[in-house]
């Protein structure tokens, strides 16, 4: 079953120690077939090195276990609801990446202060609300979570246009149209995570990054009139973070 989408997550959750966006096993990464409704993740807790393609779970979108001999990553409920509530989603990652991590752990949006971030994230990526020991001790995983989709609905956030977000004192998720472009997220969202602390450490002025500045970064490799790379199609439906 989904034999093809298990080797694409697979290798996608191999980049993640290439790219050094985990340390021992602190991260995962599912893909989405959305007809049949069924996603495929990372097992838990097993070394990156000992990992196989046939070693990746398929869950149903209740979160129940439909193939597979491994448990499944202990993050599958917040993938889940992320895929449930997020239509337009293929792939999600969760790293523990220490400059996003740095921002999670301060409760602390990344802002958008260069042309970097905007180049992928249309504006701050967010720092979702800190659970409360009642939710953390009613449903850990499964608020993990509700905590970022809630952050979105209530800051009226386009998860289109901001594909990631930090969950307090915890870390980032970042997600896609396929595993291999939410694994690209997650990356610049590190790397726009370490330019952002050094500039804050520099001035004590508002680093904001113009409107105006901001919409020419993201609109020249998404909006209609987009001009960046060698195929505009992906400006339509964001299938493209080249």
């Amino acid at each position: 079953m989904l034999e093809e989408l298990k080797q694409e997550v697979y290798e996608a959750n191999m980049k993640l120690p290439k790219l050094g966006l985990v340390t021992f096993t602190w991260g995962n990464v599912s893909g989405i077939d959305r007809e049949k409704g069924l996603f495929v993740i990372k097992p838990s807790g097993v070394p990156y090195e000992d990992l196989k393609p046939s070693d990746m779970v398929v869950v149903n979108l209740d979160g129940e276990v439909v193939e597979g001999e491994l448990n499944p990553s202990s993050d599958t409920p917040p993938h889940t609801y992320l895929y449930n509530h997020f239509p337009k989603i293929g792939g999600i990652v969760h790293t523990h990446s220490p400059w996003a991590v740095a921002f999670a752990g301060a409760n602390m949006d990344v802002p958008a202060l260069n042309t970097t971030h905007a180049d992928t994230f249309y504006g701050d990526v967010p720092a979702a609300d800190v659970l409360t020991k009642e939710e953390i001790e009613e449903d850990y995983e499964g608020n993990t979570g509700k905590t970022i989709v809630k952050t979105f609905n209530e800051r009226g956030l386009d998860y289109e246009a901001v594909p990631a977000a930090l969950v307090s004192q915890h870390g980032p998720f970042t997600w896609g149209p396929t595993p291999d472009k939410a694994v690209y997220n997650a990356k610049v969202l590190e790397v726009v995570a370490e330019e952002d602390y050094h500039s804050l450490q520099l001035t004590r002025k508002n680093l904001e990054l113009p409107q105006y500045l901001l919409d020419k970064h993201y609109y020249r490799k998404y909006g209609k009139n987009a001009y960046y790379g060698q195929n505009n199609a992906h400006s339509k439906d964001h299938a493209s973070r080249a």
